[in-house]
Formats: C-alpha cells, structure tokens, sequence
C-alpha cells in the first residue's frame, strides 16, 4: 500500500479511486480525451480526492485556453498555479500515467467519476435534511420544501442539454409543431390558455408555456380583479389554476370570485342582507365555482423556491402571484434591486423549467403620477424595472384614465373605460387594447376598439 493509498483509510464516502485516477492518467497520454463527451461534462468539484481536483482544475483550464498538455507542460503548470504540492508533485502525476487500463475507456472511467458524485450530493443533502429537522428549523412544511428543492437540485444537474443542429430541430419540433397546428383538435392542445378576452388573445396568443407574464399598475387599477379575471377564465377552460395572494385572505378571493360569477357587488357581499333573487345568482355561481380548478395559497411569508416546490407537487397548468414586491427574498441584502432581480429570474427559471405560464402582479412607482401630463404607465415604472423588464417575456400595463380626475389624460375620458397595455411582448407586437371596467363586480368586459402599435 502506498502513502497516497493511506489518505483513504477510514473514508465511508464512495467514491472510486481507480476511475479517478485513469480519467486523469487517460488525459495526461492523451491529451484528446478532454474532448470527449463524458469528460467534458466533468468539473473538479465531481472529484473526491484533493489531489484529484486540483490535477483535474489545472487540466480542464489548460484544455479551455488551448495550451499544449504533456507531462512536462502540466508539472509547469501546477507549480506556477501554486498546486503542485497538492497534487502529490512529480511522482504521482507519473504514477498517474502508468495506471491507466486502457484510454478508450475513458468516457466509462468518466460515468463513473459522475455518479459517484451524485451518491455523495445525496448522502450530503440526506445529512443536511436529518440535521435541519433534528434542530427544529422552521415549520415541517418549510422543511419537507426545503428537502424536496435540494433533492430536484440534484437530479437537475444531469439535465444538461447537448448543442443540435439546426436541421433537427426543424425536422422533429418545429414542422411537426405546424403540422399539428392544422389540426383543430391539435391546435387547442398546443395553443396557449385562453384569458378570456379575445383582443388581448389575438395580441399576446393566450398565456403560453414558459412565459413569465408581468402586469403592472398603480393601486387601485385593479390588477388583483384582472388576474383574478383571468384565472378564472382559463379555469372554465377545464385547466388547474394555482393562485398565491401575498395581499388578500383565500376568504376575500372567494368573495371577489364570488362576485365575478354571479354579478353581486362584492359590497353586498360583505354588508349582507341578500335579496332573494341575489341568493339565487350566488347559489348558480357557487355551483359553478365547486367544479372549477382553481386553488388558492394565502402564505404571506413565501419565496419563489417555495412557491416552484408547491407548483413542482401539484401540477397546476398556470400559476398567479399577487404581487411580486411582498414576496420574501432568499438573499438577505440592503439593495432591493438585487432581490427583485433573484425573484424575477427563479419566476423566469421556474416557468421555463415546469413549462407552466407564470402571471405575477407588480407594483409600480410614483413616477407616473408625478409626470404632468399624462399618468398612462411606461415600462420604467416598474419598481425595480430593470430586472422585471429583462425577465419578463410579457409586461402587461393597466391604465384607468377616469380614475385621474385632474383631466390630464383627457377631458372626454369615460370613467369606465380601462386600458389594457402591452408594453412588452417576446414574442410579438406591442399594442392597447381598450376594456370596459365594471367596478361593481371587479371584472375586465372586452369592447369592440381596439388600437394596435406594431414595432
């Protein structure tokens, strides 16, 4: 047994010293084996030993910066790099050499290197899950969330796609994509969620798979009742609906659903003293409400990666956030601009991810209000715009013009009417479409006016 054989006595962590040792020793003959597909996936990290990391770090950015790569160029290496006594110097890396069975086999040496690693990552996150309930961090919901996230952490790391060529992409996804679309029963499947009101479909194509959906306004506007419009529309398209409401209680949702579906004011809702015939609407509606999908979340204290483990167990196929600014960062910084940024991109990633639309609320500044002329609302107003803009592959504006009764956004104005904004679109036109807001109930009514702004 040599000097290097005793630094594992004693280790219960699996790993394979001799894979470790012939993908680097397969490298150090034959510099070509870099190149490989199963090599090029491995990073230092994915080896146990010290050693093994620091000869495989000096290797992979020698590979990455085109350097030649021999015995001697690596010793060189190491030492300028500070790690040549780590790597156990000159007589390992040539021992290193010689024990290598055969370098065609390097992409087996290579896979099991990568799951070795693997069964660590899980005997570590198993380790970190028994220590955090053993000290009673948090509630047993936060935990078992907190456990699922890690383990889907780790089952993501193999999910790394390959580069494809163009050509197959057309000839497997996307003519097959058209295809299907001229079949009519296809095209419902592949379209994206009805919202209910055609012109903003015949604009934005429903909410669509993957995208994270932005609507901004002022307090007041009604973004909560127009998201909540939405649910509810593509809920009676038979599609599982999950609603998170930092804001309001799941009772004053229900009243606000309640409400849209029967057209009793919600404030007869709350005051009481139903006619007759109202008791009758609210009986129809609540029928109606029993069969829909939709489900309601009314944590205040939540961050996204809560949110994605919820979503990831129950399998909604769209999910809404009210609103954006109330939900809790995971990094604990002073600049506000840096949390948004983490929240909007983990909305972007978890859409992306579980292939779901993502509609979130977001609060806008008083910069529109104090502009003079007009309080119509600009992307720039998005609190914290810079990130929400860059993540969003939607910004959805709403503007009441006869909320405003200074008369700056016109003095023929009908207070009913409301503006729906598309300031932002990915994936197509921009544009205004204009609504009828019946306050009474809280909901959107699609008009027949509809004004278009193509870039």
């Amino acid at each position: 047994m040599s000097e290097f054989d005793n630094i594992y006595e004693g280790l219960n962590a699996p790993y394979s010293l001799d894979s470790e040792q012939s993908v680097l020793g397969a490298v150090l003959l034959d510099p070509n084996c870099m190149n490989d597909e199963k090599v090029a996936e491995l990073k230092p990290e994915h080896f146990y030993l010290p050693q093994h990391k620091a000869i495989f770090s000096t290797l992979f950015a020698m590979s990455q910066f085109n350097k030649p790569m021999d015995f001697v160029t690596v010793l060189e290496e190491l030492r300028s790099s500070g790690n040549y006594e780590q790597a156990g110097g000159k007589e390992y890396l040539a021992q290193l050499a010689q024990l290598v069975p055969s370098v065609a086999n390097v992409r087996s040496y290579a896979q099991v290197v990568y799951e070795k690693f693997l069964v660590r990552s899980l005997i570590k996150v198993g380790r970190e899950i028994v220590s955090s309930a053993t000290e009673g961090t948090g509630s047993a919901e936060l935990q078992l969330d907190a456990a699922e996230q890690k383990l889907y952490d780790i089952r993501k790391g193999q999910e790394n796609s390959d580069l494809v060529m163009i050509k197959d992409v057309l000839a497997t996804e996307t003519l097959e994509h058209l295809a299907a679309l001229d079949n009519a029963e296809e095209r419902k499947k592949l379209a994206g969620i009805p919202t209910g009101f055609s012109d903003v479909d015949a604009m934005i194509g429903g909410l669509n798979k993957s995208d994270l959906i932005i609507v901004g306004a002022r307090p007041g506007m009604g973004k909560t009742s127009f998201i909540l419009n939405l649910a509810r529309n593509a809920a009676r398209t038979g599609k599982k609906i999950a609603f998170f409401s930092l804001e309001m209680s799941r009772d004053q949702l229900a009243q606000r659903l309640l409400s849209l579906d029967s057209s009793v004011g919600i404030s007869r809702l709350r005051k009481g003293g139903l006619t007759p015939e109202e008791w009758d609407r609210i009986a129809t509606a609540t029928g109606e409400l029993y069969n829909a999908q939709i489900f309601v979340d009314e944590s205040s204290d939540i961050t996204v990666q809560q949110i994605k483990a919820k979503v990831r167990r129950n399998k909604p196929d769209a999910v809404f956030i009210d609103y954006l600014q109330l939900l809790t960062p995971v990094t604990k910084s002073d600049n506000r601009a840096v949390q948004v940024q983490e929240m909007t991109r983990a909305l972007k990633i978890m859409a992306k991810e579980l292939a779901i639309p993502v509609v979130v609320c977001s609060q806008l500044s008083r910069a529109g209000t104090g502009r003079g002329v007009s309080h119509v609302p600009q992307l720039s107003d998005l609190r914290e715009s810079g990130a929400i803009e860059q993540d969003a592959d939607i910004v959805i504006m709403l503007h009441r013009p006869g909320y405003y009764k200074d008369g700056s956004d016109g003095e023929d104005v009908d207070e009913n009417e409301a503006q729906v904004i598309i300031a932002k679109h990915r994936h197509g036109e921009t544009g205004t479409v204009k609504m009828f807001w019946d306050g009474r109930f809280a909901r959107f009514i699609t008009i027949e006016k509809t004004e278009y702004n193509e870039y």
